[in-house]
């Protein structure tokens, strides 16, 4: 019996499929198997004999019963992770190369004016596009009826609100929260004007309005920062010119002209921007004593200054997306 044990289990370790261990449970196990040719034996002792010979076969039935249960569990459990191996589903996305964004070439502009004027110890100040009278046009000194409205037409929402046309509202906000205080502010932002698209023209353009209100302010603190940030956008060679002009919120009033250079070398002046000193009458709606407070405004379109500096010819090509126009602007500013 005891060779019988050994060359059961060594059959039963060496065995590697569950085929191959059914044939050899039925040679040990089986009713012609050896294990019962043994248990046939017993009808040829006595009584004594057949107990113990009876005992040793039962316990060698079971440890082969065992060694075959332990067996086939390892086996099952090798069939089954070689049936998950071969049929594993990999489900993980591909990775998605998306290329690195860049900025829009006119908030390329605005940032560049914005960094400018930080440095000049101005704040970034913004409000609503979607506007009242009262702050769009009446806070500016632009009385209802008065006729320099008709130099904006609007797209009005109701009798007493309309996108704004200007970022002069957010002017008029920050002086009434500043109560009477000094200000620096730049304000850029969307506005809208009913005008027909064209390639100098925009229903909705970009602006950068800013003022400063303070004591002891003149003229030529204006014109000072204005030729400093022409140099900055333009370069270091540019020159500017005033020319007297007429806007309701301010007095004197300028148009500001830059100095360009043409292909043919002939130099030429541009309009680029407006600017003036705040009317006495704006200071005052916004809480200010006239008397002793003093500011300036400007206000910049974002557009006009991107299609001079990287020679635009159509203010269109800034919102129809196409993104062979915008790729050109990947590592600029």
């Amino acid at each position: 019996m005891e060779q019988l044990k050994l060359e059961a289990l060594k059959q039963i370790e060496e065995t590697k499929d569950l085929q191959s261990l059914e044939s050899i449970r039925i040679a040990f196990l089986s009713k012609k198997g050896s294990i019962t040719e043994l248990m046939k034996q017993l009808k040829d002792m006595n009584p004594d004999e057949r107990k113990t010979f009876g005992e040793s076969v039962n316990v060698l039935k079971q440890t082969i019963e065992e060694a075959l249960t332990l067996k086939k569990t390892q086996l099952e459990n090798d069939a089954l992770l070689e049936t998950f191996k071969n049929e594993k589903v990999d489900i993980h996305l591909d990775e998605i190369s998306l290329p690195k964004g860049y900025r829009h070439p006119l908030i390329q502009v605005i940032r560049d004016v914005e960094d400018f004027f930080i440095g000049k110890g101005f704040s970034i100040a913004e409000g609503p596009e979607l506007e009242t009278d009262h702050f769009n046009f009446e806070m500016m000194n632009l009385a209802k009826g008065h006729p320099a409205r008709a130099m904006q037409d609007s797209f009005y929402v109701d009798p007493e609100r309309l996108l704004r046309t200007h970022t002069s509202p957010v002017q008029a906000r920050s002086m009434l929260e500043a109560n009477g205080s000094d200000l620096a502010i730049i304000c850029p932002g969307k506005v809208y004007r009913r005008d027909d698209d064209d390639p100098t023209h925009s229903h909705q353009f970009m602006q950068i309005e800013g003022l400063y209100v303070s004591d002891d302010l003149n003229f030529s603190h204006l014109k000072g920062i204005l030729l400093d940030m022409a140099k900055h956008i333009f370069g270091p060679d540019r020159k500017i010119r005033l020319r007297p002009s007429y806007f309701p919120f301010t007095e004197p009033s300028v148009e500001v002209d830059v100095s360009f250079m043409k292909a043919d070398g002939t130099p030429i002046w541009i309009e680029v921007l407006g600017a003036g000193m705040v009317h006495p009458n704006v200071l005052t709606m916004a809480n200010y004593d006239a008397s002793v407070k003093r500011g300036f405004a400007f206000g910049i379109g974002v557009e006009r200054i991107a299609i001079l500096k990287y020679f635009i010819d159509d203010i269109r090509q800034f919102y129809i997306n196409d993104k062979r126009f915008l790729d050109q602007f990947k590592g600029v500013i």
